[in-house]
């Protein structure tokens, strides 16, 4: 059973998250420069989009790039930046064809550590060190994707009962404590300069 997703705060699009490994991927991948239920709704409306119910690794990485681009363009677009991240979502989803065969619950099926895990999605297109992190903790938090040592290599974002991150939502309330947290550690970084 998919687990109950609340990070784009639309049934639909959250409905997706759950059930799709590649639309939460992709969801984090685009959780950059917006606000993260427009990051999250993405890959439901690029689904729409392509005229299908889930999204597809193979497919996505074989469109034309000009095509992918003019398609998270429409308004309203998939992102602040429509353009570069159509060009990061076809990388990933290549990445995914070459090493993974398209799936994306290959990448963390049998990984036998957070350490392991986390080198994965470290390797991934536009993941880096924090983004990596992040989507650990939501595998471990809301997936149950749990190798040895997930919380750990997942940093602070695995800590239990924290509210720093994506892998903290679980509705409306988890929202406004992530986004308050959030604020907070922008305030600390400017009293620190």
């Amino acid at each position: 059973m998919s687990p109950s997703i609340h990070l784009a705060q639309q049934p639909e699009a959250d409905e997706l998250l759950g059930r799709s490994p590649l639309a939460a991927l992709i969801g984090m991948l685009l959780d950059q420069q917006v606000p993260m239920e427009w990051a999250f709704s993405g890959p439901y409306t690029i689904a729409q989009r392509l005229g299908s119910d889930d999204l597809d690794a193979h497919e996505i990485a074989a469109r034309d790039p000009e095509a992918f681009a003019a398609l998270l363009s429409e308004k309203p677009a998939v992102h602040r930046y429509p353009g570069s991240m159509a060009k990061r979502i076809q990388q990933l989803c290549q990445y995914l064809v070459d090493e993974y065969d398209g799936d994306a619950t290959a990448l963390w099926r049998d990984a036998k550590t957070g350490k392991e895990l986390l080198a994965r999605l470290n390797a991934l297109p536009g993941f880096g060190k924090q983004k990596s992190q992040i989507f650990l903790a939501l595998l471990g938090k809301q997936f149950g994707v749990t190798p040895e040592g997930w919380r750990e290599a997942a940093g602070a974002y695995g800590e239990e009962g924290s509210y720093r991150s994506a892998a903290d939502i679980t509705g409306p309330e988890s929202l406004a404590k992530v986004r308050s947290h959030k604020q907070e550690m922008k305030r600390a970084a400017k009293t620190a300069k």
